[in-house]
């Protein structure tokens, strides 16, 4: 048994949260350079070169790549074989929040009630999703999740007899919905199976998966370059001015789930996808 002090946890959680909002994923921006090679609209290729030198800036400066520096998503995969010591997981990682948004000066954007939103001025409490997973490794996964693409995010519980076109149809249109508003191009992460619940949480999960690899699976490999493909051609391009370029990529997963039912979940993420994901 590994013994694991909670407070390593909070500094691997402040430090992510300072690496996600001040630099793009390798393979985020590997994903803009190869969409400005390919774009031939000249408003499309102003914005994508735009998209790219604020990256620049943002991570030689230090500063935010967006004024939007989310609602704090941790995902936390813990190994069977750790014990964790010295206080409580969860005020580690929220505390682990509060130190990254004051240290990096990033917008604090949570209320602490939906409907009297009072603003707590940390960013806290954030969103934590934990799992049990072989071995004595704690893997942490981040994401600062900004509002104007997850307000554009869906689920849809189809039938169980839905066409893979069905499933097609319903992402393209959650894309024409979103229009402008969620700062395309775009990344989508989509969860197909499992329940109403797991289907949503599989759609943020795939957002922290690279975009520069597919699927392990032809046919889920298939809808996500035929998506990629279909929604390209709907001309929304960049910030919604026109172009070939309305996502940048798309990662599916799936889940297991019952004979009456097929859930799927769209969530939309922004041009500027940002998680940054440590192992201890």
């Amino acid at each position: 048994m590994r013994e694991m002090d909670v407070s390593k946890i909070k500094d691997a959680v402040r430090d992510l949260f300072l690496k996600a909002n001040f630099e793009l994923r390798p393979d985020v921006l590997k994903a803009i350079k190869s969409a400005l090679k390919k774009e031939k609209n000249a408003c499309a290729i102003g914005i994508l070169r735009s998209i790219i030198d604020n990256a620049a800036l943002a991570r030689k400066k230090r500063i935010a790549i967006c004024q939007d520096t989310g609602m704090a998503v941790v995902h936390i995969d813990i190994g069977q074989d750790v014990a964790l010591t010295g206080g409580s997981l969860k005020k580690a990682v929220n505390d682990g929040v509060k130190e990254a948004y004051a240290k990096g000066h990033l917008r604090k954007s949570v209320v602490d009630d939906p409907l009297l939103r009072n603003n707590t001025n940390t960013n806290t409490p954030c969103i934590i999703v934990t799992d049990i997973i072989d071995g004595d490794r704690v893997r942490i996964d981040v994401s600062p999740k900004g509002f104007g693409s997850e307000n554009k995010s869906k689920i849809k519980m189809l039938k169980p007899t839905a066409s893979v076109e069905e499933i097609k149809d319903f992402v393209v249109d959650v894309v024409k919905e979103a229009g402008p508003d969620a700062c395309p191009p775009l990344f989508l992460g989509i969860g197909i199976g499992g329940t109403m619940e797991t289907a949503a949480l599989s759609a943020k999960k795939a957002l922290f998966l690279p975009f520069d690899e597919n699927n392990k699976k032809k046919h889920f490999r298939d809808i996500e370059k035929g998506l990629i493909k279909d929604i390209n051609s709907l001309g929304i391009g960049p910030m919604g001015l026109g172009g070939s370029t309305t996502v940048f990529g798309i990662n599916i997963v799936e889940n297991p789930t019952h004979i009456a039912g097929l859930p799927v979940a769209v969530n939309v993420s922004c041009h500027a996808t940002r998680s940054a994901s440590k192992v201890l």
